[in-house]
């Protein structure tokens, strides 16, 4: 019959130490600061909002473009 008692810490050890690795890895983190923060949520919403303009136009003009060629009227 196979030891089963011994698995159990092994499995234990490689949990802690997979969590000692991840915060050894989170301590080298360079994190933004507030003001870094708030420029790139600035530059994200600007290029979305310019993304969802650019859709739109392109959406629209291809509507008028096939209401044109298949002569329907909304």
């Amino acid at each position: 019959m196979a030891n089963t008692s011994a698995a159990a810490p092994k499995k234990q050890n490689r949990f802690v130490e997979y969590f000692k690795g991840v915060r050894t890895e989170l301590k080298k983190v360079v994190w933004p600061t507030k003001k870094e923060t708030q420029k790139y949520t600035m530059i994200v919403l600007v290029v979305c909002a310019a993304f969802a303009l650019l859709f739109w136009l392109m959406d629209t003009g291809i509507l008028v473009l096939l209401q044109g060629i298949l002569n329907i009227s909304m």
